[in-house]
Order: C-alpha cells, then sequence, then structure tokens
C-alpha cells in the first residue's frame, strides 16, 4: 500500500508539471515549440498505456546502459545486440550487479515513477490546453490593454482560472491514475498486487510454511475495499477543492454558490 501512494503522490505533482510544460508549448508562437507539445499529447494518447510502459521502460533502461556502455568500455569488441539478447560490459550495468536490493528497488521504482508521468502527462496537458482555451479571450485582451506582458497575463489572469475548468477533466485522470497502479506489476515493482497475488496463493513448504490454501480471493477482495476507499476519499477532497475554485467565478458552480447564499 505504502508503495502505490507514494507513487502517487510522487507521480501526480510531476505528470501535471509535464502536463502544463505541453500544454504552454503546443500554445506557444513559436512553431517548434508549438509542433512538439501537440506531438507529444498526440503520439503518447494514441499509444495503448500497457505498450508504452513495456516498450518505453525496455527502451530507456537499453539507452542508459548502451550510453555508459560506450563510456566506460570502449575497447569492447562484441556487438551489443546478439539475437534477442543486449549485452553490455558488467561496469555499465544500471545498476550494478553487486548493488544492494534497495537500489535496484529505488531503480525500477525510478523508471516506473517516469513512464507514469510521461503517459499521465500528456492526458494532463490535453485537460490543460483544452482550459487554456476555454478561459474568455476578452478578460485576457483586457490584461494586455492595461499594459501587462504576455507572461503577466498568463501568470495573473490564464493560469488562476484555468484551474476551474481543468478540474473536472484532472479529477478524472486522478482517478483512471489510481486504477492504473496495479500496472506497476508489469515494470517490476512489488505492489500491492504482487503481494496479494504472492501471499494469497498456495505456497509449497520452502523457507517458511502458510498456515492457509489458496485464498487469493480474500486478498483481492481487500484490494477491491483499498481502491474503492481511495477513490472515495480523493472524490471528497477534489469536491471540496472544485467548492473553492469556483467560489466568485463566472461559471455555473460560482452562479450556484451565490444563489445559495443570497
Amino acid at each position: 500500500m505504502g508503495t502505490v501512494l507514494l507513487l502517487l503522490a510522487i507521480t501526480a505533482p510531476i505528470a501535471l508539471l509535464f502536463g502544463y510544460g505541453g500544454a504552454t508549448a503546443a500554445r506557444s508562437r513559436a512553431a517548434p515549440l508549438r509542433w512538439f507539445g501537440k506531438s507529444y499529447m498526440a503520439l503518447v494518447r494514441g499509444v495503448p498505456d500497457i505498450a508504452f510502459f513495456l516498450f518505453f521502460v525496455i527502451a530507456l533502461d537499453q539507452a542508459i546502459e548502451y550510453l555508459r556502455h560506450k563510456a566506460i568500455c570502449p575497447d569492447w569488441d562484441m556487438p551489443v545486440r546478439q539475437g534477442n539478447d543486449f549485452v553490455v560490459c558488467t561496469a555499465a550495468k544500471v545498476p550494478l550487479g553487486n548493488a544492494p536490493a534497495w537500489v535496484h528497488d529505488t531503480y525500477s521504482f525510478a523508471l516506473a515513477v517516469l513512464t507514469f508521468s510521461i503517459v499521465f502527462g500528456a492526458f494532463a496537458g490535453n485537460v490543460l490546453f483544452g482550459a487554456m482555451r476555454a478561459v474568455p479571450r476578452g478578460q485576457l485582451e483586457t490584461a494586455e490593454a492595461y499594459g501587462m506582458s504576455r507572461r503577466q497575463v498568463t501568470r495573473r489572469i490564464l493560469v488562476p482560472q484555468m484551474w476551474v475548468y481543468a478540474l473536472p477533466g484532472l479529477s478524472n485522470l486522478w482517478m483512471v491514475l489510481i486504477k492504473a497502479t496495479p500496472l506497476l506489476f508489469l515494470l517490476g515493482v512489488e505492489d500491492i498486487v504482487y503481494w496479494a497475488r504472492e501471499l494469497g496463493s498456495t505456497k509449497t513448504p520452502n523457507f517458511t510454511d502458510y498456515p492457509h490454501g489458496d485464498w487469493r480471493m480474500w486478498y483481492f477482495l481487500a484490494l477491491l475495499v483499498f481502491y474503492l476507499a481511495l477513490t472515495k476519499v480523493s472524490e471528497t477532497v477534489l469536491g471540496r477543492v472544485m467548492d473553492r475554485l469556483t467560489r466568485g467565478q463566472a461559471t455555473a458552480g460560482g452562479e450556484a454558490q451565490r444563489k445559495a447564499t443570497a
């Protein structure tokens, strides 16, 4: 459970940062930045999550080891690609083979965080891009007429108001992120799903004996309760945040609040 909660706590702000960067790039006046932002959001959103997770993690891991291999072992005379095997010198392995177990776990978790952040950052970028376009253009033009620079208009007018339009989409994205955390198992991270299957299944006597048979149904039922409780808490918190953001805004939610307090 701690692994899942830690992933959510780290991934959410990083993905939001990636999304804001992608949305800002997509609105840029510079064509290369605009193309990059739109391509990032379109390409990542167009690839199935599971395919991207498996491909990106393997490709990134091999790219890091290949660069280290070229720098550390320049005298290596064997091909790196040997059929289906990817072979580099021992010193170029990441992490090293003799590294402690916590180093291997931290490295796998860091790759998982980066992968989740890139994938959900693309979705967040699309949400933020639409929210930025939903802010009335007249307000931005008025700010420019008062002498504000483009950066000031973005920081003082656009960003504070876009959250009202973005939060419903970001709320749904947060729920999807919660449901996607079992994919950690595919990335080699021993998460809550891994241990539910490991502890619940029937064990053959080895270093310890489990006092039960196949109890996976009960362990996965506990997972069901855990995820439902997590989503319920998330809905409550996000609802309060939405009420706070819509206070005083010229939106349907803000108008409903004004009528309620009248």
